[in-house]
């Protein structure tokens, strides 16, 4: 827990943009772990089980929070994040990098997370394939996608 908690919350607070909230869903991720340490197989780095892990909590959290506000799962709309962002009172960034996280938000599920992973965590696409699931091609795509739609957003911020 030592070695992981910090990065793994980072990872849930980029996407449910709440320290609360990001801490809550850290706790159900160790929990998790603990409880299905039997069926982590070793195919895969522990880190990467454990990312893989947060991911899936916090897309189960932001399905609820949609369903919660009755927005469709399918609807791409994230505004409940930007609010999150705005309201969260352990926010320590400038108006700038508040203006990228509200980019980022906007973006659809998947590149939000691709780019979270490349662009903040500094991950390769392999290892971000492995936690998702996905090909190293089509999270080059997601990548260039969202970095183009985040220049878009806040004038061509240089990424």
């Amino acid at each position: 827990m030592r070695t992981f908690s910090e990065p793994i919350y980072w990872q849930i607070r980029k996407m449910v943009y709440g320290h609360d909230d990001a801490n809550d869903l850290l706790q159900n991720v160790f929990l998790k772990a603990w409880n299905n340490v039997h069926n982590f197989r070793g195919d895969a780095k522990i880190s990467t089980w454990l990312y893989k892990i947060a991911v899936n909590e916090s897309i189960n959290f932001i399905n609820r929070e949609k369903t919660r506000q009755n927005i469709s799962a399918d609807n791409d709309d994230t505004s409940f994040l930007i609010d999150r962002l705005e309201a969260d009172e352990y926010f320590d960034g400038d108006a700038l990098h508040e203006e990228l996280l509200k980019a980022i938000a906007k973006l659809p599920e998947k590149q939000r997370l691709v780019f979270n992973m490349k662009y903040f965590d500094e991950m390769k696409y392999e290892e971000i394939s492995e936690i998702l699931g996905t090909s190293v091609g089509a999270l080059k795509a997601s990548y260039h996608h969202a970095v183009k739609k985040i220049s878009e957003s806040i004038g061509n911020l240089e990424l």
